[in-house]
């Protein structure tokens, strides 16, 4: 029997190593998470909220909780039981299979036992640890074989953002630090003139830069106090400048970028300057709050007992390192007391005296970073290795994981291409421009003036002398017009209504449907290829509008709270009802009022652009874009005057493709809003190739007897080009947004040259297709310039990584407008002239401002068709010098990026606590 049993044994041994080695990992629904009650003295957080434990089942996992771990952090056993959790005991807890923790492992003085002593063998363990200060909880944890992911040393790269929970909990300990330090000063933190007398505002100064000192500056700003702010990084003294904070500098020069986010060690010269600079600041501050760490170490002390007691009685300091000794030299870790009457807090657990914030921000930290390490659909397994790139996922893992299977395997190797030296600190637009001014002379400057205004004059006479007709003249006219209100509409744009004012012009350029509707014919159905292509570009143009407007609308009401006042925007629907209504009733008088129709909607166009350049007119602003739209579509259709038969076709083809724009923008996720703009701006570029392509094989009979048959020609040309790109360029973009696409630059050898060779065979097919009056040279040189432009729309955008599509985005969207100024031109159309000049000119600046505000330097040029073939190359080139955000570690930059990057995923996150929902 003995050997029997050996043998069964044996032969479930090898089976389970062949199934192990043919599927890697575990199921999910085979595995266990444990959320323990945390048992260190006044820990009130816990590891996973309900809807973080919801998340989990909802992937696989089973979850258990023990019972009353998140009392103390408002989450009560029933909040856990409903979203699917099982509450048992704190033993039957820690046998589980994946247990996660805020505090790491310690002796249970209730149990009289080890929280590790109760580990199943094998297990992995998610918690803070500090590894270099923890060995012998380290050997504890290897005896049970566990694998340990440390929340503290997930590496602080660009792409863990989302798994930084020192980052989440230091932005808590700095909001909370200056909210105590505001109960304990005894004046107001803003200054006020009353009739009792003036009362002067408190003066603040904030020592470090990284999350938790920006987030003490911008909560002591808000209130109302001076703010002043030192850290040795340049970067961070800019980041208290954007707070508004005033940036403090000692007179030595050395830069205090160091690896990870963190400062490094400063020189003895400095640091004696540093100590001056404090001395001289305590004696004129009201409250100080430090928060100066150097990982694995002591935190230095910075503040001597002489200069707090050189500070005004009331004074308040507020020392976020006491738990690593503090940085201050009279600091109490853990108590608050007075010393020579300034008030010190010492407390070293201000995350969990916001323990529903904390907690709810940790188990975000935790659930996106399992999700990430094993992005299997039905196995948890990830693998640390230790060989890999700096900022990648595999750096991610390795970093974070200490342990592996009762291996200790911290610390970890250092990564592969670890970017050279602190990033140049760009210079802002104000700084170049006035270097700049300081370089030329005035008889330079008068000059450069004076012949960019000849050049102006002087093309206009050209374009006269070359015009084919008055026609082509008053286009040309209501073109520079156009374009020149478009260009000053936008300059006053608030960075945060970015994203709803491109959403809003891609939504106007859906006029591409008039083109269609002008093209379109038959009766219910087209007779021929040119009326397909025009219905086909009408509906999905049409998808375009409803859905476009709606995602601006869903946008702006991310910016609703609670307390604003109530909105009637549905009263916008009298001018438009009169608008559009008085139109129809003097269509059916005999009046012919369609020009002053365009006229009407053009202008509301240019009040939308402007509407969404500040928070208070931006609704106003997406209601006249809907005015303006429809107000050009229906004078389109009184113009046409089409047959019952046609109307109903048109009438469908709109329809329909209005419904499905409305409920795709209905049904998507807020946090996918931005790359959905990109989806739906994909198809304004698809309706002008469409329209371009159709009218050249409508108006081709007419070409041999019509003067300006040459214009028609290159104009639906250029057009196609442009839509081409537009089209490929802008599913790119929503690919690496949406993550369909890996958002890494894709850097083909010989690029340059590629998108080189594209731009002159783009261009190489008009010369036969001006020469050859033939109709199959001229659908061939269309047919092959759509798709050269699609090739080249692709190769462009994808060299461009997914942090930048934004701002490639603003770029397509600009091409869109100037493929709208065609269409205008093709047809004789004032409307798509004038919101295409609208759209193309807005878009440009627009992309202008996005990249100073992203401090990219680029050498930002308006040619129609070059510029856009040199925006990934200035990309490329910042990326090389180091200046891209998405190439920046740092905690400041962090924080900047995260200030005025204008993405809505990112800003719904910040308005809503760190949560997507």
């Amino acid at each position: 029997m003995p050997l029997i049993a050996i043998w069964l044994s044996s032969v479930q041994l090898t089976l389970s190593y062949l199934i192990l080695s043919t599927l890697k990992g575990i199921p999910y629904k085979q595995l266990t998470v444990g959320v323990p009650k945390e048992i260190f003295e006044n820990e009130k957080r816990v590891a996973l909220s309900p809807a973080g434990v919801q998340a989990l089942i909802k992937q696989g996992f089973n979850v258990v909780v023990e019972s009353g771990a998140g009392e103390a952090s408002k989450f009560s056993d029933d909040h856990y039981r409903e979203v699917g959790a099982k509450i048992q005991g704190t033993k039957e807890v820690l046998a589980s299979d994946v247990i996660v923790k805020v505090r790491a492992p310690m002796h249970n003085p209730a149990l009289g036992v080890h929280e590790a002593d109760l580990f199943k063998t094998a297990p992995t363990l998610i918690s803070f640890i500090y590894p270099a200060q923890n060995p012998d909880l380290l050997k504890k944890l290897a005896e049970k074989r566990t694998t340990v992911l440390a929340m503290d040393q997930v590496p602080r790269v660009t792409i863990a953002q989302g798994y930084d929970a020192l980052s989440s909990m230091a932005n808590i300990a700095g909001y909370k630090a200056v909210v105590l330090a505001a109960n304990h000063f005894g004046r107001f933190f803003t200054g006020q003139i009353t009739a009792a007398g003036k009362v002067p505002p408190a003066k603040v100064l904030i020592i470090g830069g990284g999350v938790a000192g920006l987030a003490s500056a911008g909560a002591a700003k808000s209130m109302g106090a001076v703010v002043r702010g030192f850290d040795t990084r340049a970067a961070a003294l800019e980041q208290f400048k954007s707070l508004g904070a005033e940036p403090l500098e000692v007179d030595i020069k050395e830069s205090g970028e160091g690896q990870g986010g963190y400062a490094k060690e400063m020189s003895k010269e400095f640091i004696e300057a540093e100590m001056k600079l404090f001395a001289k600041q305590c004696q004129d501050v009201d409250i100080i709050i430090t928060t100066a760490l150097i990982p694995g170490k002591k935190a230095p002390v910075l503040f001597k007992k002489d200069m707090i007691e050189s500070m005004k009685e009331g004074s308040v300091v507020v020392d976020l390192a006491a738990e690593a000794g503090g940085n201050i030299e009279t600091t109490k870790p853990g108590e608050l007391y007075v010393h020579k009457g300034v008030t010190h807090i010492g407390y070293t657990d201000l995350p969990s005296r916001m323990a529903t914030q904390a907690s709810t921000l940790y188990s975000n930290n935790i659930i996106k970073l399992l999700k990430a390490i094993s992005p299997d659909k039905e196995n948890f397994y990830f693998d640390p290795k230790d060989q890999f790139d700096y900022g990648t996922l595999d750096h991610v893992i390795r970093g974070t994981v200490v342990m592996k299977d009762g291996k200790v395997i911290f610390p970890a190797p250092p990564p592969n291409n670890i970017p050279q030296g602190a990033p140049v600190k760009p210079k802002t637009v104000a700084e170049l421009e006035a270097e700049k001014a300081a370089t030329i002379t005035p008889f330079r400057k008068t000059m450069t003036s004076a012949s960019v205004y000849t050049t102006g004059l002087a093309s206009m006479l050209g374009l006269g002398i070359v015009s084919p007709n008055n026609a082509f003249t008053q286009m040309v006219t209501t073109f520079g017009l156009a374009g020149i209100v478009g260009y000053h509409t936008v300059w006053g744009v608030t960075p945060a209504l970015h994203s709803p004012l491109m959403s809003v012009t891609n939504a106007i350029s859906g006029l591409t449907a008039v083109g269609g509707l002008v093209l379109m014919g038959g009766t219910y159905f087209p007779e021929n290829a040119p009326q397909s292509l025009a219905v086909l570009s009408a509906f999905i143009s049409s998808v375009n509008i409803a859905g476009g407007f709606l995602v601006t609308q869903r946008m702006l009401d991310m910016f609703k709270r609670p307390t604003d006042p109530p909105e009637y925007n549905y009263l916008y629907l009298l001018p438009g009802g009169v608008f559009v209504g008085g139109y129809a009733a003097a269509l059916s008088g005999g009046y012919s009022i369609e020009q002053m129709m365009y006229l009407g909607s053009g202008l509301c166009c240019v009040g939308a652009l402007a509407g969404l350049s500040t928070q208070g007119t931006a609704r106003l602003g997406n209601a006249l874009g809907m005015i303006g739209v429809a107000g050009g579509l229906a004078a389109t259709l009184g113009g046409l005057k089409p047959s019952p038969e046609l109307l109903a076709q048109m009438s469908g083809a709109m329809a329909l493709g209005g419904t499905i724009g409305l409920t795709i923008a209905k049904r998507i996720q807020i946090t996918d809003l931005p790359q959905l703009v990109a989806a739906f701006h994909s198809l304004v570029g698809l309706a002008a190739v469409l329209t371009c392509v159709a009218e050249y094989m409508i108006e081709y009979p007419h070409f041999a007897t019509d003067p300006a048959a040459n214009l028609t020609k290159i104009v639906a040309y250029l057009g196609t080009y442009i839509g081409g790109v537009t089209f490929s360029g802008s599913l790119i973009a929503y690919g690496k947004l949406q993550g369909i696409l890996n958002s890494a630059p894709l850097l083909l050898p010989g690029r340059h040259a590629l998108n080189a060779g594209l731009l002159a065979a783009s261009f190489g097919g008009m010369i036969p297709y001006m020469i050859d009056p033939s109709y199959t040279t001229g659908i061939t040189c269309l047919g092959s310039v759509s798709a050269l432009s699609a090739i080249m729309g692709v190769t462009l955008t994808a060299a461009i990584g997914g942090a930048d599509m934004p701002v490639v985005i603003t770029v397509l969207n600009s091409y869109s407008g100037w493929a709208l100024c065609a269409e205008g031109f093709l047809l004789n159309n004032n409307l798509l002239t004038i919101v295409g000049a609208l759209i193309g000119s807005s878009g440009a600046i627009l992309s202008y401002i996005m990249c100073v505000t992203f401090f990219f330097w680029i050498i930002y040029t308006q040619i129609l068709f070059l510029y856009l073939y040199f925006f990934p190359l200035c990309f490329s080139k910042q990326k090389e010098q180091g200046n891209c955000s998405s190439h920046q570690p740092s905690d400041s930059l962090l924080c900047d990026f995260l200030i005025q990057f204008f993405s809505y995923k990112i800003l719904f996150v910040q308005l809503h606590g760190g949560e997507i929902k």
